[in-house]
Parts: C-alpha cells; sequence; structure tokens
C-alpha cells in the first residue's frame, strides 16, 4: 500500500497520512469474483470523483464473467451502466453532489472517427468496465466531459441511459422511418429497448427469439406488434437462401453466431441488416445471397452523447417501460455469490441493478 507524506504547518514535523480506501468487486478470471479494499485513485486535472450509487448489468458484464468477452482483458472491474452523484467537483462546472450520468466511452477526439462525430467507435476507445476499470467500487474518477446532470430521473432510469442509448444508437444507424417493416432477433435487454425505439421511430415491429416468455414480454410490455420464432422458418434457409422478405430493416441483439448468420435470410431486397450483438470470432454470410438482395450490412457500437441526451428525454417524457425493464436488484455485496443467477434463463432477467449505499 503507498503511503503520503504530510508536512504539517503547526509542528513542523512530517506525518504519515493513509490514502483513503474503499470497496471494490474485481472480476479476476472467469467465473470469479473477489472482493477488494483499494485506494481511492487521486483526481487528476480535468476529473470529476463520483459517488457511485447504481449500476446495471450488461451482457457485456455477464460474457466477461462466463469468458467469452471479445476485446476484454482480467482483471477487471466492470460496469459501464452507471448512475451516480458528484463527490468532488474537482474544479468542474457541475456542483457537488448533483447526480450524473456517465457516458463510459473515453475517446482520443483526433482521430478520423471522433473527428467526424463518431466518438463512440474512436479508434483508441477505451470503454469503463471493459478496456479499464469501471464502477463496481464505491468511487470513480471521470473525465468532466464524459457527465450528463440528470436532476429529474430516478437512480434506477439514470442506469438505464447506457444500454437504451446502444438501442437507440442502432436505430438512427438504421435510419429507421415511418411505416418500415422492423425485426428484431432477440428479446434480451438491447433488443426489446431497440424494439421500443423503433415503435417511436415509426415502424412496424416483429420480435424474435427461442424464448417463448420474452416473446410474450417483448409483445405485452415493449410495443412489438408481432412475435415470430426462428424455428417456424429454419427449414427454408438452407433451401431458399434468397428469401423474399418484408423485413426493411433486420437487427440482431443476439451475439449468437448461428443467429446473426441467418440475419440475411430475413432482410427484404434493398433492405438493411444490422449487427449491434457482438460475437468474439468470425462469421459467414453466403455472398451471392446478400449481393442478390444488395443487402446493405451495418454495425452498431455503443452510442454518441446525441444518442444519450435523446434517451434521458425519452424516459423523462416517460416512453420507456422501465419498471417491466427492470426486473432484479442485487446489493453490491451480494455480487460475488449472486452473480450466478442474473445468467439462468428460468430467472427471466431482462435488466439487474446494483444498488450500493
Amino acid at each position: 500500500m503507498a503511503i503520503r507524506y504530510a508536512f504539517s504547518i503547526f509542528t513542523g514535523t512530517m506525518e504519515l497520512r493513509q490514502p483513503k480506501q474503499m470497496k471494490a468487486i474485481s472480476c479476476e478470471q472467469p467465473g470469479s469474483f473477489v472482493n477488494r479494499i483499494i485506494n481511492v485513485p487521486p483526481l487528476r486535472t480535468g476529473e470529476v470523483q463520483l459517488k457511485i450509487k447504481q449500476i446495471g448489468i450488461c451482457g457485456t458484464d455477464l460474457h466477461a464473467y462466463a469468458g467469452n468477452q471479445a476485446f476484454f482483458s482480467y482483471p477487471r472491474i466492470l460496469g459501464h451502466e452507471i448512475a451516480a452523484a458528484v463527490s468532488q467537483a474537482n474544479g468542474s462546472a457541475i456542483s457537488e453532489g448533483e447526480k450524473v450520468v456517465v457516458i463510459p466511452y473515453i475517446h482520443c477526439g483526433t482521430c478520423i472517427a471522433c473527428q467526424s462525430g463518431k466518438t463512440n467507435c474512436c479508434e483508441t476507445l477505451q470503454v469503463l468496465g471493459v478496456h479499464t476499470d469501471g464502477a463496481m467500487q464505491e468511487f470513480l474518477a471521470v473525465p468532466e466531459g464524459l457527465l450528463i446532470p440528470t436532476p429529474q430521473l430516478t437512480w434506477t432510469e439514470m442506469a438505464m441511459v447506457e444500454p437504451l442509448s446502444v438501442a437507440a444508437h442502432a436505430v438512427k444507424r438504421a435510419d429507421v422511418k415511418q411505416g418500415d417493416q422492423v425485426l428484431v432477433m432477440g428479446c434480451g435487454p438491447i433488443g426489446l429497448a431497440t424494439m421500443v425505439f423503433s415503435k417511436i421511430a415509426g415502424a412496424t415491429v416483429t420480435a424474435m427469439d427461442l424464448n417463448l416468455e420474452r416473446l410474450n414480454v417483448a409483445n405485452s410490455s415493449f410495443s412489438a406488434d408481432h412475435i415470430l420464432s426462428p424455428v417456424q422458418e429454419g427449414d427454408t434457409r438452407s433451401q431458399n437462401p434468397v428469401h423474399k422478405s418484408k423485413y426493411q430493416v433486420v437487427f440482431d441483439a443476439t451475439g449468437n453466431k448461428q443467429a446473426m448468420e441467418s440475419g440475411p435470410f430475413y432482410t427484404c431486397h434493398g433492405g438493411k441488416y444490422v449487427l449491434v450483438g457482438l460475437y468474439k470470432d468470425n462469421l459467414c454470410f453466403h455472398h451471392p445471397s446478400i449481393h442478390a438482395k444488395e443487402l446493405s450490412l451495418l454495425c452498431s457500437r455503443n452510442a454518441t452523447k446525441e444518442d444519450f441526451l435523446r434517451v434521458i428525454q425519452t424516459l423523462e417524457n416517460k416512453q420507456f417501460p422501465t419498471e417491466a425493464y427492470h426486473t432484479h436488484t442485487l446489493n453490491f455485496e451480494e455480487i460475488p455469490n449472486k452473480f450466478n443467477e442474473l445468467m439462468m434463463p428460468s430467472n427471466q432477467v431482462i435488466k439487474a441493478m446494483v444498488q450500493l449505499s
């Protein structure tokens, strides 16, 4: 442990000063969380210290814990869906005690992507909780430019902003329009949010999943107009890969290789196929099929500040079913022992939240 020395003007002597410490939970390796006591890092110029209040659990966190997350190394403090309060303003324009959402994407601001406004896919992007330590700790220091004050939202709504922004960004990237037929593959948290933002854009939405319970939830609570099981059409994919479909936009939100490779089958001629889910290895598409359809294959990664601001407004206007989205809550201390429960299909987890005191 590092020990700091301070000079006392009253006694003229050097005094030992222990650094302030905090609780943290580290994913040391796949399948293993460890409780730790670590030093609160000193603030650098331009940084603000945050007291973490609530953290959303993302598919990225689940994949990291399972050992199949791309762009990842261990050990790592997870957590990038963040609701926090400012504990040290450090000369910033944001006041101490102010409620803030964190944009967890640390970008350079100078690369081609950043210069064109695509900070979400910066060439040297560092995502909190993925490439660098995240919010599963009591305090976190971040650049002031990554903070958005959200005085009108609850802590739970604030922790939803990041995943909802990922969905809103995907819908914007696909340029979903009034009257479009949209298919969303995967009824996890990103897929369900993508359905809602597609509906807000004016589309007719079909939800696809192997899980019938998830399909019913998509239909009853997340604006899906129709539901579809891939089993219904599975046999015809190999027989007729250039399938005449009605869906102008198809989103994959599964991250599953087989599902992702089937997407072009469901996309109409001249349509768009958007990969929102992430698979850590190669994907293979039948080129004559996607060529015949003049298919636009798009990837959608993270979100921009504009997406965050739009989502915050959507939540303020009560246009998103937050109660249906938030299904489970853990206390911070419960993570090592109960995190496995979030991965059990029988528990029907959509969005789990971790609460800190």
